[in-house]
């Protein structure tokens, strides 16, 4: 059977649709976090950023309402780094990119640290110091230095996290930080959530990311998961009758995955001007990543050394990076913006800038 092919202008529609950005959704905050699949959380105020451009009506203190009370957790999880998800989300998730987890746990960073200590006597130490609250990650360093003297006490205790389900308190995700805070309570995810982690599902998240990020390729999910050789898995998944998948082929040839029941935007869907937060999903959740960013703007958005710059989207796609400084919103254009589009962009940058308590008055725009 013959694979549709999809242009690179509806594969961009797509995504803008499932990312929540050709229109903000009317659903709870937790309900977009949900259908994002997880939001890359490692410095708090660009989580809340990446949120307001895709939810109607959305204040920061819904954000943080939800992580009190337990329905969003932070922790490590995609790639090794931190994110959002729902507490159901991570009770099967987390358990699904352990092997990354673990193969980060095996780099040379924390073998440094950890030869010579038993992984599982490692766990069982700090779990008996954590027990069934929030306690300082300082002071779970200090505990597992003393006993083991010599040994870094912050590494051992960032092995941990990565050895073992581990999430962080609600200050860690409340706003006000443009940078990683460095103050983190930290707790056992079971013992905080009140329910046992589950059981891995590769099969969930395969579906589950192609709902957020689909049509996309095999490499595609590893990419963004940091799991490897999932063809086998994709492969049993496609072929499967009952496992609702379809294929389709990309402007390059490349078969793409994609739920059965999932439906296509039309390429000539209208896509307004759209703020998209540093580290945002849209931009990485894919290993190619034209679909949004252009390929000769991918070593300015993305230099390099873990950084991934704050963007907006004209016409769907990449055309300028924005900055925070000194209190104010700065839009730094990658191509000359079209007639007219200047307005609006520094409409949404003011609108944004309110949100996040910065000079709405004072947006700039470079020339």
């Amino acid at each position: 059977m013959t694979s549709t092919t999809l242009t690179l202008r509806r594969l961009n529609r797509t995504l803008l649709r499932r990312q929540l950005l050709d229109a903000r959704a009317e659903v709870p905050v937790a309900d977009a976090v949900a259908r994002l699949l997880a939001v890359q959380a490692q410095e708090p105020n660009w989580v809340f950023a990446g949120l307001w451009s895709r939810v109607a009506g959305v204040e920061r203190a819904d954000l943080e309402a939800a992580v009190e009370a337990r329905t969003l957790v932070r922790g490590p999880l995609l790639r090794g780094t931190q994110h959002l998800v729902t507490a159901d989300d991570y009770a099967w998730l987390r358990p699904t990119v352990a092997p990354v987890l673990d193969r980060l746990a095996r780099s040379t960073y924390y073998r440094r640290e950890t030869d010579g200590i038993d992984p599982g006597e490692l766990v069982a130490l700090a779990r008996e110091v954590l027990g069934t609250d929030l306690v300082p990650r300082k002071d779970l360093a200090a505990a597992l230095a003393a006993r083991w003297p010599g040994r870094r006490g912050a590494v051992l205790a960032a092995a941990v996290e990565a050895r073992s389900p581990v999430v962080h308190g609600p200050a860690t995700s409340a706003f006000g930080s443009w940078w990683s805070r460095r103050s983190i309570r930290v707790a056992d995810a079971g013992a905080w959530l009140g329910r046992p982690v589950g059981d891995a599902d590769p099969g969930a998240l395969v579906r589950r990311y192609l709902a957020a990020f689909g049509p996309a390729t095999v490499m595609d999910v590893q990419a963004y998961t940091g799991l490897t050789r999932l063809r086998p898995l994709t492969d049993a998944l496609r072929d499967d009758p009952g496992a609702g998948l379809r294929t389709y082929r990309g402007p390059d040839g490349a078969e793409l995955l994609d739920l059965a029941d999932a439906e296509l935007a039309d390429e000539d869907a209208p896509a307004p001007v759209r703020f998209l937060a540093a580290f945002d999903n849209a931009v990485l959740g894919h290993r190619d990543r034209t679909r949004l960013l252009p390929e000769e703007h991918r070593t300015t958005v993305i230099p390099g050394y873990s950084m991934v710059h704050a963007t907006v989207l004209l016409d769907g796609f990449v055309a300028a990076t924005w900055t925070v400084a000194d209190g104010s919103l700065a839009v730094h254009p990658l191509v000359p913006l079209p007639a007219g589009v200047e307005d609006e962009v520094l409409a949404e940058g003011a609108r944004m800038a309110a949100f996040l308590d910065l000079d709405a008055d004072g947006v700039t725009l470079g020339r």
